[in-house]
């Protein structure tokens, strides 16, 4: 949980540092290179070797000496060990004194390598433009974590299994540290003489036998079991209810043998716990499928311009406003986005779909029907190519939804699925998906949830790779568009 995030949040910035020390390294070089343009007095003597041997090429391994130097230095001062948790002077005077570090640490390789030919006043002014640079980006990085809590973006929403003195200290930690993004919506208790009650300044919202509902109805991203010795005996059906609706969670208690759910072992400032989570994949891999899917959909929206361009007057010629038909869908655990599609249906099509609900060909929640009257002739040509579903790109950049993954119900269906169906809500809903390349809706709808599961039970970059490639040929040959 925390662990995790904080280990990606340190590589990243390891990551970012020594982006920061190479181009403090280049800015210096060009700095010292042109310094007699705009400062005729030169108060370094090396002049004349610098003239000589002063390629950028020749310094490439001297680069690499200043980032080794800098890393070993930032790592020795605590720069990787939650920095957010400490005054921004600290930060600043832990710059320093690695800079100060990295300098010796050069200085002995230079002298133990004997390169003679490096500039003096070149390292001068590497140390202390990356030094100013580190100190800037520190509190870039500050600014923008605090801009992301503020806008809600960096928070996940805990349920806290357990009332007692250890889930009061863990409930204290959270509130302490606002830097880590949970968020507690409740406690929950055995006793239902406590529902409603304040303790440790959070609600008791259920009991455990309330849980399944509680998941179902709240958006919750993770449920965190901190209870007594007695309660071990008790708490297996709530944590198969997690598991059964792909909610991860979070026990300081006993190991359970889990058919679905992953267990990996983490702690809190020394609470040992064990995680259980449905999804597979880390956190930098679920990086690189969000960065993945901005760059994609980013190039498809640029590229396929002329064609939105070309469709939106089309609609609006031929059937009038609105060109756009949004749908309230659910998303990640239940969250509501609004989803966007080029209409391809009359107007009021929505009232009229109770008068159709018998002739609906799909069993389970979900409605489809192959020769559905409402959708205009114009708008089963968009449905058969699939570019009624363009407009989701944007869903895709503004991080609603992936480019693979389960497709995004409406949220009226997903009130109506058995609970074994809710766990396709635990991965982010995309454009395609297992159910897209295999039939689409000429398969039936328990086939269609065991589809999505199967996705998320065995998810890699490489499937979504694998069924973007095979998404093509269902689209170029409408296999089982309606």
């Amino acid at each position: 949980m925390i662990r995790e995030k904080e280990n990606l949040f340190r590589q990243l910035l390891m990551a970012l540092d020594i982006f920061v020390v190479c181009a403090s390294f280049l800015v210096s070089y060009a700095l010292r290179k042109h310094i007699h343009n705009f400062y005729p007095l030169d108060l370094f003597p090396d002049k004349v070797v610098m003239d000589k041997l002063f390629s950028l090429e020749a310094y490439f391994n001297v680069m690499f000496l200043l980032v080794l130097a800098w890393w070993i230095a930032l790592i020795n001062s605590g720069l990787y060990k939650s920095f957010r948790k400490k005054r921004f002077i600290e930060v600043i005077w832990r710059i320093i004194r690695s800079a100060f570090f990295a300098m010796v640490i050069y200085s002995i390789a230079v002298f133990a390598f004997k390169l003679h030919f490096i500039s003096r006043s070149l390292i001068v002014f590497s140390f202390f433009v990356s030094t100013v640079f580190l100190i800037i980006e520190r509190w870039m990085a500050v600014v923008f974590m605090r801009s992301l809590r503020k806008k809600g973006h960096n928070h996940r929403n805990i349920l806290v299994v357990g009332t007692g003195q250890r889930a009061g200290v863990f409930v204290k930690l959270v509130d302490k540290h606002d830097e880590w993004g949970l968020r507690i919506i409740g406690l929950i208790d055995v006793d239902k003489g406590l529902i409603g009650n304040v303790i440790y300044g959070k609600k008791v919202i259920g009991i455990l036998e309330d849980m399944p509902a509680i998941l179902s109805k709240e958006v919750i991203d993770e449920v965190v079991f901190i209870v007594p010795r007695s309660w071990l005996c008790i708490i297996e059906d709530s944590l198969l209810a997690c598991e059964t609706q792909g909610v991860k969670t979070s026990i300081a208690a006993d190991f359970f043998n889990m058919n679905i759910a992953h267990s990996a072992s983490s702690d809190i400032e020394g609470i040992p716990f064990l995680e259980f989570k449905t999804t597979i994949g880390g956190e930098w891999q679920l990086l690189l499928k969000r960065l993945f899917d901005i760059i994609f959909s980013s190039v498809i929206i640029v590229v396929a311009l002329p064609v939105f361009m070309a469709l939106f007057v089309l609609i609006k010629l031929f059937y009038g406003d609105p060109v756009i038909f949004k749908q309230v869908r659910s998303g990640l655990h239940g969250r509501e986005f609004v989803m966007y599609k080029f209409r391809t249906m009359v107007n009021g099509a929505d009232g009229k779909k109770q008068e159709l609900s018998s002739l609906n060909e799909m069993d389970g929640p979900a409605f489809k029907m192959r020769d559905d009257p409402r959708v205009t002739r114009f708008g089963n040509f968009l449905r058969r190519t699939s570019m009624d579903e363009l407009p989701q790109f944007f869903n895709i950049v503004k991080g609603n939804m992936s480019v693979v993954g389960p497709r995004p119900p409406i949220t009226s269906e997903v009130k109506k699925y058995k609970i074994w169906q809710r766990r396709r809500l635990s991965m982010k809903p995309g454009l395609t998906c297992l159910w897209q390349v295999n039939g689409r809706n000429n398969v039936d709808f328990d086939k269609w949830m065991n589809l999505d599961l199967k996705y998320i039970d065995s998810w890699s970059l490489g499937l979504d790779i694998k069924i973007l490639l095979k998404t093509i040929p269902a689209v170029l040959f409408s296999i089982g568009a309606r």
